[in-house]
């Protein structure tokens, strides 16, 4: 008899024992366990983290907000690379979700702003990424290559780490208006199409707004999904007494309109929740209530 090797994996901390056959296809399900969850998971919404670049750039290392929406596997958006907010370059970008890999890949098509030293030069960039959850935190971890802006030199390319953010260091994409929720992404979010429901229309001394959720009354289980201008700021969050918080950035003159979607009615319907609102000294308190047939939502505009 031939000699071989057991082969030994951990399940529930405890050492499992297999043959070689039995060890390669454990390793395949396992594989393909990660690879459905990627797939799954809906990366829509805002990622900030940091942006490396090799020997050669005008800084080793930036700041990187990624404003990420999308319909099943296409992704679009808007990339902000910055050292600080008034050193920036801003790219629209198109992507997919590449499930066979377990990879998010993102190429930047078009360049709308750059504010950036005399002596840099600004870089187009394609992003590699992987999608990982460890507890509550989100990560898209990578490297990007890209070329100059206005030829074909290439960038000296480096790593990415971003984080799923509730906050915004630049305005939303004020082009993209949602009327309506969409179903975002159709193997994980899971949204129904529905009205939505003026609930006020508030007008702003600031480009910065804070906005908090709380169950309104009853803690009932209320569960919600809250978006601005479609993109995706809070998703299946429980309402209680205590917030939850986002701060996003406005541009002047633009309208934004917050919606907030029920992923439930909780225990006494409809879903309702209380929301503050805080734009420099300026205060307001709305209450809001979502259904199975209508969303809540609550327009801005900074004057």
């Amino acid at each position: 008899m031939p000699w071989f090797f057991l082969n030994t994996i951990n399940l529930n901390n405890q050492p499992v024992f297999l043959l070689p056959s039995a060890y390669k296809w454990m390793l395949l399900l396992l594989t393909l366990v990660t690879l459905g969850t990627a797939q799954a998971q809906s990366v829509n919404g805002i990622w900030t983290g940091t942006l490396t670049q090799e020997a050669g750039g005008c800084f080793p290392v930036y700041h990187l907000e990624l404003q990420i929406s999308g319909n099943g596997k296409q992704l679009k958006g808007d990339s902000y690379d910055y050292y600080d907010h008034e050193k920036y370059v801003r790219h629209h970008f198109n992507g997919m979700v590449d499930s066979s890999a377990a990879k998010i890949l993102l190429s930047e098509n078009e360049l709308i702003a750059t504010k950036i030293p005399a002596d840099c030069i600004a870089c187009t960039k394609t992003y590699t990424l992987q999608w990982t959850k460890a507890g509550d935190k989100e990560t898209l971890t990578g490297s990007w290559t890209g070329h100059k802006v206005g030829n074909a030199g290439a960038c000296p390319p480096g790593q990415i780490t971003l984080y799923r953010s509730s906050s915004t260091a630049f305005p939303l994409d004020s082009n993209s208006t949602a009327n309506t929720v969409l179903k975002i992404d159709s193997n994980f979010l899971q949204l129904e199409k529905r009205e939505n429901q003026l609930f006020g229309s508030l007008k702003v001394q600031s480009p910065s707004i804070t906005i908090d959720l709380y169950d309104n009354a009853e803690i009932d289980n209320d569960t919600v999904t809250v978006f601005m201008n479609n993109t995706m700021l809070l998703f299946r969050q429980r309402l209680t007494d205590k917030p939850l918080s986002v701060t996003v950035n406005v541009e002047k003159g633009v309208d934004y309109e917050l919606v907030m979607y029920a992923n439930n009615l909780g225990l006494i319907p409809p879903n309702t929740a209380l929301m503050v609102v805080r734009a420099g000294r300026q205060k307001y308190e709305i209450r809001l209530a979502a259904s199975d047939k209508k969303n809540a939502s609550v327009r801005f505009r900074w004057e």
